[in-house]
């Protein structure tokens, strides 16, 4: 018998969670090595700003794609890319919280195709939301619109549960309201970019989609149409 003491922490997690954020771990600590002068050289400072510039999503360059009717594959490619890229180890390490503990709550009712599309979905869209309803030229990155997603699920999750104890279903919003009420202060105090407006459509998002992808989601919204 093996002892609890020698099992990995990524056991109890499910296997598309940990597939999610081993690349985010990884890429943020090649890109921290390089920063720190550990490995690559003097050039390997730049790194970030070169992965940003590679992989981050970037609104004026969506509309210029959009005006010119060209769709290349490396542009397009962000909107998938942009969540594995962070601006700092700590900006990755806040994410990845969440991933984690969000992503094993999600997982461990959705299958891996479900988690997969509330995550990706949910980074796409509110890539979308962000060129659409600001001008903010900066890049978007990090996870946290497709984490946001998440938040929607394990949120749509509650929802349903409180639903069937007759309890208010108005408290699995709690979590959310909780987080944007912290982000506002962070704003207030600190100053802030647009991503909350990706972050904001990435909780949309998954909470909308768990209706399609959730066991049982399809009959559900069926059911729920039916009955208006």
């Amino acid at each position: 018998m093996s002892s609890p003491y020698n099992e990995s922490p990524f056991n109890a997690l499910p296997p598309v969670v940990v597939a999610l954020a081993l690349p985010i771990v990884a890429i943020e600590l090649w890109l921290n090595a390089g920063a720190q002068g550990f490995i690559g050289g003097p050039e390997a400072v730049g790194w970030r700003l070169d992965a940003i510039r590679d992989y981050a999503f970037f609104g004026p360059v969506l509309e210029l794609m959009i005006e010119a009717n060209r769709w290349p594959a490396t542009e397009v490619m962000r909107f998938v890319s942009y969540p594995f890229v962070h601006g700092s180890f700590t900006h990755m390490l806040m994410a990845l919280v969440f991933l984690l503990a969000l992503g094993k709550m999600v997982g461990e009712v959705f299958s891996a195709l479900g988690v997969l599309l509330v995550f990706f979905s949910s980074a796409i869209i509110g890539a979308l939301a962000f060129t659409v309803l600001t001008d903010d030229p900066a890049p978007l990155v990090g996870a946290y619109p497709a984490v946001y997603g998440l938040i929607g699920a394990f949120t749509f999750i509650l929802w349903v549960k409180l639903g069937q104890q007759g309890a208010p279903q108005i408290r699995a919003f709690y979590l959310i309201g909780f987080l944007l009420f912290i982000q506002l202060v962070f704003g207030l105090l600190f100053g802030a970019g647009q991503g909350w407006v990706a972050e904001v459509t990435g909780f949309v998002t998954g909470f909308g989609l768990s209706f399609l992808v959730s066991p049982g989601g399809w009959a559900r919204a069926v059911e729920r149409l039916r009955a208006r």
